[in-house]
């Protein structure tokens, strides 16, 4: 089913304008949250003092009643969720500089460096293109170590591992280098997964069953 572009989320309000205070100084203009964020998780409960509680006579019958039954078959884990899916309108030489945009606002909210891989379906991002010309052994040990956003280029992104949010640029290349890298994303994309690009390209990728 086609997607309805998400455009508000992230791409305009990374261009809207930011309050000027009385003072002169400029204050930062709220942006959402992309993506949805853990729970804070609940604290425990403090427990009572213990009583101690008076034995009690028990006959042979009631021993035999309090005999465990056959244990029943634990519950099936339930089913991973499937990652929220935003798409944000852009052209091909302008789905990089979208996607840098999201980086900075999942960053912005809280997202850690190493949560975040981008991939790219044309030119490569600069940033992969500097650190493969060290060689490619120091480049994957830099996505091994999860601790800065990973750049990849689509041709290769099937090695990354999965991340909670995975950014997609579609700038170029063919349609079935977009469909290919779209469908890898979603598989990698652990929370979020977030596609800057043309949207009736991307809608029928995602619409065929991604």
């Amino acid at each position: 089913m086609p997607l309805i572009p998400e455009e508000p989320q992230i791409h305009e309000s990374a261009q809207g304008p930011r309050a000027t205070p009385a003072s002169g100084r400029t204050a930062p203009t709220p942006r959402p949250v992309p993506g949805p964020r853990p729970a804070a998780p609940s604290r425990p409960g403090r427990p009572g003092p213990l009583r101690p509680t008076p034995p009690v006579q028990r006959t042979p019958r009631d021993v035999a009643a309090a005999k465990p039954g056959p244990s029943s078959p634990a519950a099936a884990p339930a089913a991973s969720a499937a990652p929220q899916i935003q798409l944000i309108p852009a052209s091909a030489q302008g789905a990089l500089d979208a996607a840098e945009e999201a980086v900075d606002l999942l960053l912005d909210s809280g997202r850690a460096p190493g949560d975040v891989l981008v991939i790219t379906t044309g030119e490569p991002h600069p940033w992969a293109a500097h650190e493969l010309s060290f060689g490619e052994a120091s480049y994957w040990a830099q996505h091994d170590a999860r601790d800065d956003v990973f750049y990849a280029d689509a041709a290769v992104a099937d090695r990354a591992a999965s991340r909670p949010v995975v950014v997609v640029a579609v700038n170029g290349g063919s349609q079935a280098a977009a469909a290919s890298a779209l469908t890898l994303a979603h598989s990698r994309a652990g929370a979020l997964l977030i596609v800057c690009g043309d949207p009736q390209q991307i809608n029928s990728v995602l619409g065929a069953g991604v």
